[in-house]
């Protein structure tokens, strides 16, 4: 099972999309900036799980990745932040 993601750092208003067999080691990945030329590292403040969708194969998470990527998709994310 694949989890395909957005979290949200509300300190600068950002989001991001990605996919990972586990979330929650992926969420504290992204906080502890882990990935140091990665786009959440630029950012400080904490990013939190606004958004999560399981699908069952790898493949299947990457076409729905790039469709969260999209116009739409980020619109479609939009009411999901929190206010």
């Amino acid at each position: 099972m694949f989890v395909v993601y957005v979290i949200y750092n509300k300190k600068h208003n950002k989001f991001y999309v990605g996919q990972t067999q586990n979330i929650k080691e992926r969420l504290k990945l992204h906080n502890d900036k882990t990935f140091k030329k990665g786009y959440t590292a630029r950012f400080d403040g904490s990013w939190e799980l606004i958004y999560e969708e399981v699908l069952p194969s790898r493949i299947s998470a990457l076409l729905r990745e790039k469709e969260l990527k999209s116009y739409r998709g980020r619109q479609y994310i939009k009411q999901y932040i929190p206010r």
